[in-house]
């Protein structure tokens, strides 16, 4: 399958291509040139990885990775996303927390390391994955390519605006990984990966993506999706928290692949620029705003036009999908109120779409089908905001807790553009 861009400026190029790489050559992002519509089929009955195989199948059709596809599957699905009731009937959430960061971006970030084993091996030099993370993505991808020959990770985190447990992990893996703390805004961190990556200065360092920008990483967040909807046996409505989009657009185009997906409702915190566009206002990107979900602190989501490109009316957009935001009260009193509501403890970001979906039940009053929220993180990333409120201590899971158990370093760095450059420019021979 060959890939194009967003804005329609640049070349088409076979997907192998476009994996490793961030924006397209003119500032777009990459999409399917022709989205494989209604083309999944059902493993029946099968794993997560023979989901994963059934997703991604047609989108690596003729590609030259396309012969290596089951075995990346195989290296990168091997923890589970259980589809989990929660009390009330018909509702239920899934679990993506079960991989070694506890965060469902240990999905994408280890299939885009799979993918990078085999498009650019030790022998073709060094290359750099710069990724910008508002608090998991960060350290999925760190725990994914850490220790890989030829290659080195540099993370650029808004610094004090992750929990501590999240900012230990970004610092905690040394070797291959360098982490950057912001002074600034998540959204400032992403400006300036973007700005790197369209600065001509900075092409001879071999830049490689592995936010949701890069296809590597958002192709494989189909599967669990599609694996919950055929694993619900209907018709599987979702919910799911989002900043940047990539999940949520995931859950879009595992619909559009076919698999039983029927609503798709956003669930955001108090940055307002997807629940105002969606409600009927114009897309106004702005600086975002500090919340308990702070991995949802997004004010101008890159995803969007990815978004705008599979549903370029945005009458028909907004039929297809919703949004509606979780105010920290509102986060507060679900995670205070889940383990006796729903027999469940959830993350900031969780608690944000399991409110959205007690709104959605509430103004409909039954007969609504199935739903699912998407647990996003375990709520031990999260121990500062989910202890007090739930009354006692919160079980670590041990991957997570072997890896608050190492030293962690992270270096400051201004939030501007040029003060990047010139750090990739003075380490760039490691």
């Amino acid at each position: 399958m060959n890939v194009a861009s967003t804005r329609g400026g640049a070349a088409e190029l076979p997907l192998g291509d476009a994996l490793l790489g961030g924006t397209a050559p003119d500032g777009g992002l990459f999409v399917p040139a022709s989205f494989p519509r209604g083309e999944a089929r059902n493993p029946r009955g099968g794993s997560l990885a023979d989901s994963a195989l059934a997703v991604l199948a047609p989108f690596f059709a003729g590609d030259t990775l396309e012969p290596e596809l089951p075995a990346m599957v195989a290296e990168a699905f091997t923890f589970p996303a259980p589809l989990v009731p929660l009390r009330n009937r018909g509702d239920f959430m899934v679990e993506l927390f079960h991989g070694p960061t506890a965060a469902f971006k240990d999905f994408g970030a280890r299939f885009l390391a799979a993918c990078g084993r085999r498009l650019h091996p030790p022998s073709h030099g060094t290359r750099i994955v710069l990724v910008a993370t508002s608090g998991d993505t960060g350290a999925a991808v760190a725990a994914a390519f850490h220790r890989m020959p030829g290659v080195r990770v540099v993370l650029l985190y808004p610094d004090g605006r992750v929990s501590p447990r999240q900012a230990h992990q970004l610092g905690a893996f040394a070797d291959n990984v360098t982490a950057l703390r912001v002074a600034g805004a998540f959204d400032d961190c992403q400006a300036m990966v973007k700005s790197a990556f369209a600065d001509p200065e900075l092409a001879s360092l071999r830049l490689t993506s592995a936010n949701s920008i890069s296809l590597g990483r958002l192709l494989p967040q189909l599967a669990y999706h599609a694996h919950a909807a055929w694993s619900s046996g209907g018709t599987l409505n979702l919910v799911v928290p989002t900043g940047n989009l990539g999940n949520a657009l995931a859950a879009l185009w595992a619909r559009e692949l076919g698999a039983p997906v029927g609503d798709v409702v956003l669930a955001t915190n108090a940055n307002q620029t997807l629940p105002e566009f969606f409600q009927g206002g114009v897309y106004r990107g702005r600086p975002s705003v500090p919340t308990l979900a702070n991995a949802m602190d997004v004010g101008d989501p890159s995803n969007f036009e990815r978004l705008a490109w599979m549903f370029p009316d945005p009458a028909v957009l907004r039929r297809r999908v919703r949004a509606r935001s979780a105010s920290d009260e509102h986060i507060s009193r679900t995670i205070q109120q889940g383990e006796r509501r729903h027999g469940q403890v959830f993350c900031p970001h969780t608690a944000a779409g399991v409110w959205v979906l007690e709104q959605i039940r509430s103004a409909a009053g039954g007969g609504i089908g199935a739903w699912a929220v998407v647990a996003t993180a375990h709520p031990a990333k999260f121990e500062g905001i989910v202890e007090p409120l739930v009354g006692h201590r919160v079980d670590v899971p041990p991957a997570l807790a072997e890896l608050l158990t190492r030293p962690s370093r992270a270096e400051r760095l201004a939030a501007d553009p040029g003060a990047l450059r010139r750090w990739l420019l003075d380490h760039a021979d490691g």
